[in-house]
């Protein structure tokens, strides 16, 4: 059995969708099973750098296919990237793939299993759908698509086409797998396997012994931290405005890690406000990771509470396996509301609610046994239910009815059962 990824960003790439998929190609590589990635050779947010054409990193085969390399700077940009590695993906299908294979399309670019379907058909390969976020919900809810124009019903259309054509389709979270069933997707071809993080490579980093904090001179403050992608399905409006109101608050900072669309909006209304209580900081590179995310005493994940549907804020996971307390902004019964409650590992507002917001930092700062509680349990969490072990179990159990009755001899023996 061979296993086939495709999604634009593979290691060393480090946005989300390319760590998520290189744990798992990883992990399945050293399990024994054949796994190869067909990817760009272009970073997420390195447009200028290219990675090479052809590599074997740590037992995976990593095809990086010819695309244009326009980068984010612009939206005709990012869709000629995204036409492009259609274009290529469609002619590696067609050349290489083979009967048998199980073929993994991920969502970045956008309806890449659409394309990709009659290829992989005639191939006789099977075709797997491994949903990160939902398209074109995602762009219907930020406005930058609109339901009911023509295009995005042939977007809408053509999608669950392609669903319902898959032998199986992978889900982040109960609520996107419930509304696809309602979107006429068979729940018997829909699993549910949450994200995860690496509990090897992010871990908890005491602040005495936290280099990163020392040399960004936070050591005397209580850090409220918000690292990762500044997309626009984020909400920032409720936290400058916490921030305003704890700018005179002695010993509070914010410290934003990361890029993305929102990020330019962001730096401009700290300025224009003068909020010196505001901290910006790159991405940082993986080996940094648990310092990176060890400098906050608590951590920030917004998510639209219309998009709850569509996306899971994969930070979420990363935080957790640092070993702090989030702070959750967006829907309080959404899956990181729900969770973080359930599991006391931290506290959700609704956005909007910067009294809200402000309270739960100030409840943090001056409850130091509390706040380290709800790190415990966070990082206790991960390595229960969101362990990279345990999600690549589930995953493989997940497409393991797709293999031979050979090749399900190498599969785990863990079974999820079909979406009721």
């Amino acid at each position: 059995m061979r296993i086939l990824f495709a999604n634009r960003y593979f290691h060393p790439d480090q946005s989300a969708t390319s760590r998520m998929i290189s744990s798992l190609a990883f992990s399945l590589a050293h399990e024994g099973v054949e796994v190869e990635i067909i990817a760009s050779r272009h970073y997420y947010n390195r447009p200028d750098d290219t990675l090479p054409a052809e590599e074997t990193i740590h037992g995976v085969r990593v095809h990086r296919l010819w695309t244009s390399g326009f980068g984010r700077r612009s939206l005709i940009g990012r869709a000629a990237d995204y036409a492009t590695f259609h274009l290529s993906a469609m002619a590696w299908w067609l050349r290489h793939a083979r009967r048998d294979d199980i073929c993994v399309l991920c969502t970045d670019p956008p309806l890449l299993a659409v394309s990709s379907a009659l290829p992989i058909r005639l191939r006789g390969a099977k075709l797997v759908n491994w949903v990160m976020d939902l398209f074109p919900e995602t762009a219907m809810e930020l406005g930058v698509m609109r339901a009911h124009t023509l295009s995005g019903r042939i977007a809408l259309g053509l999608r669950n086409w392609s669903m319902r054509r898959s032998a199986l389709t992978i889900c982040p979270i109960d609520a996107m797998a419930q509304y696809l069933v309602g979107q006429g997707i068979a729940g018997e071809a829909l699993r549910v396997v949450h994200h995860w993080s690496d509990k090897n490579e992010i871990h908890p980093v005491k602040p005495d012994e936290n280099r990163l904090r020392k040399s960004w001179k936070l050591s005397r403050s209580f850090v409220i931290g918000y690292s990762g992608n500044f997309g626009r399905a984020h909400e920032f409006a409720t936290v400058l405005d916490a921030a305003e109101r704890l700018m005179d608050v002695k010993g509070i900072r914010f410290l934003f890690i990361g890029d993305g669309q929102q990020r330019p909006f962001v730096e401009a209304e700290v300025k224009r406000r003068e909020l010196r209580n505001v901290v910006f900081k790159p991405f940082q590179p993986a080996e940094n990771l648990p310092e990176s995310l060890g400098v906050a005493d608590v951590h920030l994940v917004s998510l639209l509470p219309q998009l709850e549907h569509c996306i899971i804020p994969s930070k979420f996971y990363g935080v957790l396996a640092a070993g702090r307390p989030t702070i959750f902004i967006g829907d309080p019964d959404g899956e990181v509301g729900s969770t973080v409650r359930t599991f006391q590992c931290g506290e959700a507002v609704k956005p909007g609610d910067v009294s809200g917001l402000v309270d739960c930092i100030l409840r943090l700062k001056h409850s130091p046994l509390h706040t380290a509680t709800m790190g415990n349990n966070a990082r206790y969490l991960l390595e229960t239910a969101y362990s990279r072990e345990y999600g690549t179990d589930v995953w493989q159990s997940a497409v393991a009815p797709l293999a031979s009755s050979d090749e399900q001899a190498i599969m785990p023996s863990l079974t999820s059962g079909a979406l009721q």
